[in-house]
């Protein structure tokens, strides 16, 4: 049963933990945020939210669109050493992590860089990322949900009529699923004005009502551990 959230303490720790999406530099360039979309990660079928396709303003279907027009390679480039190694430590982490989700070396470092690219250039915290996929797929490609999201992140087909080229197998394209999983969620928290809370629920359907961002919180900390 979803209950409501207690009085504003799940609210102030998304705020805070909000503060900490920096602007990312990638390939020596910033990259404007924006982002999300929705479903809940269960051993069988994945259980999508009913989210709510919304009308949206020319300028920001427009600005939607062209967010997941050009899907460029997932190839993280450093101004740094330093931040170089940081990203090899992480990755080695996330990847001994993943293992048993993901047996396959190359496929496990495949989706983390696309991960880990996909979330910085839309602004995101990757750790974030990271535990709404495993709420919402379980790190399943192909996981379908009975509302009809699709892949990792369970995106809505419903978004490929209203910013894409109107396919919906697309979504099946792991890095096609990240880009606008990532570019959904960040339109999200450009709508609820930086409440992560909020921007959570209305990309599972579900919001104002705390399981669902719990969910995602207790799974990020998981991997922020990584």
């Amino acid at each position: 049963m979803d209950t409501a959230p207690g009085p504003g303490l799940d609210r102030r720790r998304c705020l805070g933990r909000l503060a900490g999406l920096a602007a990312p530099v990638l390939a020596g360039r910033s990259l404007v945020p924006l982002a999300g979309a929705w479903a809940w990660a269960a051993a069988a079928p994945a259980q999508a939210g009913a989210q709510i396709e919304e009308p949206l303003s020319d300028a920001v279907r427009h600005a939607l669109q062209a967010a997941v027009e050009q899907l460029d390679p997932p190839e993280p480039e450093f101004l740094t050493a330093e931040e170089r190694l940081a990203y090899l430590r992480w990755l080695s982490r996330a990847s001994w992590q993943l293992r048993r989700r993901k047996p396959e070396p190359q496929a496990r470092v495949d989706f983390l860089q696309t991960v880990w690219y996909e979330s910085r250039r839309a602004g995101l915290d990757t750790a974030l990322v990271l535990g709404l996929i495993e709420v919402e797929s379980a790190f399943r490609k192909y996981a379908i949900s009975r509302a009809g999201a699709r892949g990792y992140m369970q995106v809505m087909p419903f978004w490929t009529r209203v910013i894409g080229d109107g396919d919906p197998d697309k979504l099946f394209h792991l890095q096609t699923n990240l880009r606008y999983g990532c570019v959904i969620l960040r339109h999200y928290l450009q709508r609820e004005r930086g409440d992560l809370f909020l921007a959570l629920g209305r990309y599972n359907g579900s919001r104002g009502r705390a399981p669902y961002p719990n969910a995602v919180f207790a799974a990020e900390r998981r991997w922020r551990l990584a």
